[in-house]
């Protein structure tokens, strides 16, 4: 059985969609009761692969909501709490997904072994990181020829090169033979470190790596006062939004820039669940987040063990090999043009995937 572990993308969503699912005291409380209100699970699917096989999920609302972020002990909290209804429950494998991630990793709750009376088992946990990054690097590759433009000539920047997502994206533009990548962070060293690991790119302020770019594969959240000059970007130019929240397309809208929400994939068939109407998917009953769909991945290849777990530990063989379970199972990559087809999706074409 696989878990997703969500959210709502603020607090007044979170209300509406609380009185929606008949928990009227949620809807009706202000966010000092939010903080203290423990997880719920809210639905429980059953899902069939397109090779046939058929699992059950469940998803469970952290009740975080992102006006909580500066509460540092209130987030930590809601992830573990989280976390131990996953692992009460018998989940076999979970994913962390949207902010829940990012405080797990940023706060270091590795270092949180118990949570009340409950000693957490972290094999059967999952950041989903390594799918993301492939459906991200698939996206690219994708889209890009689309627009004309030539990835072994192109210059494709990261912003946010240096993170778990980003520097897994790094390494597999590089074995793909892209003409130049540029490298963006915000600290110094991270990426002076990344450029020795990979032999090449160049590392530049975010204003000259923008004007330069022909793809732009943004993989940090996005600062609520950047502000970018679209005249100065390259037309075309690709974004791949691939940060949370994914509000690039309100700061790039302009003529000859394309943005596409990055890290989102589609099922083949409809999944009859109500979760992704919350994250607000164009198609909600068959899109979802990489991250969850790595939880799918993993209980439909019966791997119940942390796939991706820590900074910086995604290979590029265990991208491929959780790319290949993806495409098997009837998963495709977002594109800017569903007119254009989808991406080749043969379940029979990819190697069976294995414990990574």
């Amino acid at each position: 059985m696989f878990g997703l572990i969500g959210h709502s993308t603020s607090f007044e969503e979170a209300r509406i969609k609380a009185r929606s699912l008949g928990y009227d005291e949620y809807a009706d409380g202000d966010l000092d009761m939010w903080c203290a209100a423990p997880p719920q699970l809210v639905e429980e699917v059953t899902v069939t692969s397109a090779t046939g096989k058929t699992i059950r999920g469940a998803y469970i609302d952290s009740v975080f909501v992102p006006e909580m972020l500066r509460r540092f002990k209130t987030a930590k909290r809601k992830v573990l709490k989280a976390m131990e209804l996953a692992q009460k429950r018998g989940i076999d494998i979970t994913a962390l997904g949207g902010f829940t991630s990012i405080i797990f990793e940023d706060l270091n709750l590795l270092r949180e072994e118990r949570v009340s009376a409950v000693q957490l088992d972290w094999q059967r946990f999952t950041t989903g990181n390594t799918h993301t990054a492939w459906v991200i690097c698939r996206q690219v590759e994708i889209n890009a020829p689309r627009l004309g433009i030539d990835l072994a000539t192109a210059k494709v920047a990261v912003v946010g090169a240096s993170g778990d997502i980003g520097s897994a994206v790094c390494r597999w533009l590089q074995r793909r033979g892209v003409g130049e990548l540029l490298l963006v962070a915000r600290r110094p060293q991270p990426l002076v470190d990344l450029q020795e690991s990979l032999g090449s790119g160049r590392i530049l302020p975010l204003e000259q790596a923008l004007s330069e770019a022909d793809v732009v594969v943004w993989v940090a959240s996005l600062p609520q006062s950047l502000q970018i000059d679209t005249a100065t970007l390259r037309k075309p130019c690709l974004m791949i939004d691939g940060g949370y929240p994914k509000n690039l397309d309100s700061r790039a809208a302009a003529e000859g820039v394309h943005v596409l929400k990055g890290g989102i994939v589609e099922f083949w068939q409809d999944i009859g669940w109500q979760m992704m109407e919350v994250a607000e998917m164009a198609r909600p009953q068959r899109q979802m987040f990489a991250c969850f769909a790595e939880a799918m991945l993993l209980d439909f290849e019966d791997i119940h063990t942390n796939f991706s777990w820590g900074r910086n530990n995604i290979t590029l063989e265990a991208m491929d090999l959780i790319g290949a379970a993806s495409l098997r199972h009837g998963f495709t990559a977002l594109a800017l043009d569903s007119d254009l087809g989808p991406e080749s999706a043969d379940p029979t074409a990819a190697p069976a995937l294995a414990s990574a």
